[in-house]
């Protein structure tokens, strides 16, 4: 058998997608195959992924979502339109790239059209040759949303606390996957007469567990035959697509995460977090693919922290320096609406991300926002009882109690906004910068210091 290609296996298995191990040649783990760049946020959500993104994803041939739904929020100035994107991935605008919302996504689909007619009104076409959508991805009911809903006003009414959630249905969708439940995308465009039958049994269920939950089955039902033949064309197996974009001509292929490491449904401030992992492992499995071929990982995290919603917040500044971030850095949520809370940096977030991420670069934006400030801090560690804490504690009342060491930096009171290079940040500015670099032990990639695209300050 001919060996051509460097996998060490013939061009003939290749398109069979045979076992590769078939020929006996034992292949190193590294040595083909175009590697996948990620980009995550490293802190709470909204650090500004949506920048970096667009920034590779001019230069990508495929952009791809892994997990959440549109939950999400990203907002892309092209050419002076505003794009707002939930569940496309924000590569959809670039005609020569492919979008992938692959398996770990979850899909509803009335939301899905809604923002693809939003976007179109904006000058969006030819999405349908570049969209392609996992046949293995779960369906975001309207009951699902419904029940999100009443849920939070139930946890409210009990605790008085909600999660925060966007009520998009996300939650109890995952829940439904993890029941094992849930319908999914090829479900819908297997038999319909099936389907439906799936479908009325699980509305069945849902309504006997809360008898306030109103779903219009046949309603409900006659639009998803409409979605199903209109997606029909763009749905594919996301294991093979992904399979193939690796190992044939290359490519640079870009995941897109959503929701950020603090976030994440098991490392982060439980349960104040979404039900997904929105840290790289969430990558591997919401597509279906090796870590072998992950490649550059990159965190992005604000210049300062926000928060949206109630959950522990050590560096939160409830006080005019906190307001003077929330209206200078306009921090309100895109999905939502609500007012962002804000503090100071906290380098022992983000190095708790990279240990779980990996970041081989970061992204540090909205610098610009403290051009103003006569003193800047940074947190470098927690204390309990006057005592170091070596680790990000797990549990929340331990993580309220913490008490927060500072390292201060004098402002450089100068405005950064025109920066275009290194040499253009005042030189106090660039100090803060290395300092947060070494400390996380990560290079800096990028710093933004203002909303369009040549922002972004590009370091090496």
């Amino acid at each position: 058998e001919s060996l051509t290609m460097s996998s060490g296996w013939s061009a003939n298995d290749h398109k069979g997608h045979t076992n590769p191990l078939s020929t006996g040649v034992k292949r190193s783990r590294l040595d083909s195959g175009n590697k996948v760049a990620v980009v995550l946020g490293a802190q709470w959500g909204d650090e500004g992924k949506g920048k970096v993104v667009d920034l590779l994803a001019t230069e990508s041939d495929i952009v791809c979502r892994c997990q959440g739904g549109n939950n999400a929020g990203h907002t892309v100035v092209v050419e002076g339109t505003e794009y707002d994107f939930h569940l496309l991935p924000s590569g959809i605008i670039n005609t020569k790239c492919i979008s992938l919302i692959g398996n770990g996504v979850v899909i509803h689909l009335p939301g899905l059209f809604e923002e693809i007619d939003k976007n179109e009104k904006k000058g969006l076409k030819g999405w349908e040759k570049r969209l392609v959508i996992s046949d293995r991805a779960h369906i975001v009911f309207d009951f699902h949303q419904a029940l999100d809903g009443m849920q939070e006003l139930q946890r409210q009414a009990q605790e008085g606390k909600n999660i925060g959630t966007t009520k998009k249905g996300i939650g109890p969708t995952y829940c439904c996957k993890a029941s094992r439940t849930g319908l999914r995308i090829c479900d819908l465009l297997a038999d319909f007469k099936e389907f439906s039958t799936k479908f009325k049994s699980l509305a069945q269920q849902y309504q006997s567990m809360y008898p306030l939950l109103k779903v219009d089955v046949e309603g409900e039902l006659k639009k998803l035959k409409e979605y199903a033949e209109r997606i029909r064309p763009m749905v594919r197996d996301g294991v093979y697509f992904m399979y193939d974009a690796i190992h044939g001509p290359p490519k640079k292929i870009l995941v897109e995460g959503a929701n950020a490491a603090l976030l994440d449904i098991d490392f982060g401030t439980y349960p104040f977090v979404t039900s997904s992992n929105c840290t790289v492992g969430g990558v591997c499995t919401g597509l279906g693919i090796p870590p072998a071929y992950i490649g550059d990982v990159y965190g992005v995290s604000k210049a300062y922290t926000t928060r949206v919603g109630i959950g522990a917040f050590p560096t939160e500044q409830v006080n005019a320096i906190g307001e003077l971030l929330q209206t200078r850095g306009h921090e309100v949520g895109v999905t939502t609406g609500r007012k962002r809370r804000c503090g100071w940096l906290d380098l022992v977030i983000l190095r708790y991300a990279h240990m779980i991420n990996g970041f081989t670069a970061i992204a540090l934006t909205k610098l610009d926002i403290l051009d103003v400030l006569d003193e800047i801090k940074v947190a470098i560690a927690y204390k309990l009882n006057g005592k170091r804490i070596p680790h990000f504690p797990a549990n929340m009342e331990v993580l309220q109690k913490v008490d927060v060491e500072y390292e201060v930096f004098p402002g450089w009171k100068t405005d950064t906004s025109a920066a275009r290079k290194w040499n253009d940040l005042p030189p106090k500015a660039q100090n803060y910068i290395r300092f947060v670099e070494n400390h996380i032990g990560v290079p800096i990639k990028w710093v933004g210091v203002g909303k369009s695209r040549e922002c972004m300050i590009q370091m090496f």
